[in-house]
């Protein structure tokens, strides 16, 4: 064949070629529902089944809250760790724009989440140097080390996976026929156990809204950069991360059932 003939094929392959491409990269649609299903099975599983069943008084609240801010605090290390594993900056200044919200301030908070966890637990009567101060069980000690292991040894992919995917558990969009997601099931459980209003729940008001845009923060970068063997590797690290939350959420369940409910 003739350096024009070849320069001529590949001249028509080239639209082939490029849908191709495009047919086996998971488009920002796919890995929504691909993750959505993961997520949604997950909310489904034995362990949280449970964690949502465990009736509430105000000492097993204050373990969850407090259990509850030890996790958010140690959620800034875990992005931290992933945008220092990034070299895309696009991606750090998402993860900057994340962080921003939840450190610094918001609309639903002009000193971070952290703030909100505190207020909440100021309606269970804890002061916010007991949220501070409190110490982990050892099954978020566990949970904990693990997702800081994974955010600072894996990929920079693998670690925005992981850590994306724990917000899409408050996602009403997508776990509205089960009762909606974490912040506003768990919101639902204070109401009817121990009478609390959404207004003594920030928290859980903020989350129920704040993580829907989260969700979908970083799914154009899963679309654009998980692609190959890359792929299978943010969708096992999301696996990983979701059964991590479920151990952590087992635990908290666990803890609260050794609190005598009066």
């Amino acid at each position: 064949m003739t350096l024009a003939r070849q320069n001529a094929l590949a001249c028509r392959m080239k639209p082939y070629i490029r849908l191709l491409k495009r047919r086996v990269i998971m488009q920002i649609s796919e890995w929504r529902k691909v993750v959505g299903e993961m997520v949604r099975d997950h909310m489904r599983s034995p362990q949280m089944e449970h964690y949502f069943s465990v009736k509430m008084n105000q000492q097993r609240a204050q373990l969850m809250i407090t259990q509850l801010g030890l996790y958010i605090r140690h959620r800034r290390d875990c992005w931290a760790l992933v945008s220092a594993n990034c070299p895309v900056m696009a991606v750090k200044q998402a993860i900057l724009r994340h962080e921003f919200g939840e450190v610094i301030k918001d609309q639903y908070s002009e000193y971070g989440h952290l703030h909100l966890i505190i207020r909440q637990a100021e309606k269970l009567g804890l002061s916010a140097d007991e949220v501070i101060e409190t110490k982990p069980i050892a099954s978020t000690t566990a949970t904990l080390y693990a997702w800081a292991w994974l955010t600072h040894a894996k990929s920079w992919i693998e670690g925005l996976s992981a850590l994306t995917v724990t917000e899409w558990t408050n996602d009403d969009r997508l776990l509205n026929d089960a009762g909606g997601g974490h912040s506003t099931r768990m919101g639902k459980r204070w109401t009817e156990d121990m009478g609390l209003q959404w207004r003594d729940m920030p928290n859980f008001a903020a989350h129920a809204e704040a993580d829907e845009e989260h969700s979908d923060m970083f799914l154009p970068f899963l679309s654009e950069y998980a692609t190959g063997e890359k792929e299978q590797l943010a969708l096992t690290a999301v696996k990983e991360s979701l059964d991590l939350f479920a151990l952590y959420r087992e635990g908290v369940a666990k803890a609260m059932e050794e609190i005598p409910l009066k």
